[in-house]
């Protein structure tokens, strides 16, 4: 019962730290893209920070009570189970309606919770706010696309008014849960 062994040689490349570091790292071009909208920790964990939202309050278009009102209400949506779900094709399955996945009611407890929490902020924002954050807080999308949602053909004048219309609910949001001075 004797096993071969092998000699393993481990190359260590500049700059790296180990075989994590390499796999979690994002490309060079993903980089690129974000530009200076990153932030570095002190272990070398990189976290972007490129989504429309993190942008506006990177660039003080928001306030630090907004930053936390639109934090808050993205974490009721998440965890509420609204976001949408993440898979793939699996050519294997059977495509028939599951009967166990309840048709968008909640499954627990938490998500009932969660979800009124939600719809108490929907209804104090209106509908325009709460679709204005819903699209850029919740699912990422920037202010421009969200004010040709609005109706707005302009780029600057999308950007514009889906700028104000967010700033507006999260004023809201910052009165309703008490958020500030």
């Amino acid at each position: 019962m004797n096993r071969r062994q092998r000699n393993v040689t481990v190359v260590k490349l500049p700059g790296r730290r180990g075989p994590r570091d390499d796999r979690a790292s994002p490309t060079p071009e993903r980089m690129r893209r974000a530009g200076r909208d990153f932030e570095r920790g002190v272990t070398g964990q990189i976290t972007m920070r490129d989504s429309p939202f993190e942008r506006a309050f990177a660039r003080n278009v928001i306030t630090q009570e907004q930053y936390s009102a639109g934090q808050k209400y993205r974490h009721h949506w998440y965890h509420a189970g609204l976001c949408d779900r993440i898979g793939s094709l699996d050519p294997n399955r059977i495509f028939a309606p599951d009967l166990a996945l309840f048709s968008g009611m909640a499954r627990t407890e938490t998500q009932v919770f969660h979800r009124q929490r939600y719809r108490e902020a929907a209804e104090a924002i209106g509908k325009i706010g709460s679709h204005v954050l819903e699209w850029t807080v919740c699912r990422e999308v920037s202010l421009d696309q969200v004010g040709y949602s609005l109706g707005w053909s302009g780029r600057a004048q999308a950007y514009a008014a889906a700028l104000e219309r967010m700033r507006a609910a999260l004023d809201a949001l910052c009165k309703l849960w008490g958020i500030g001075g």
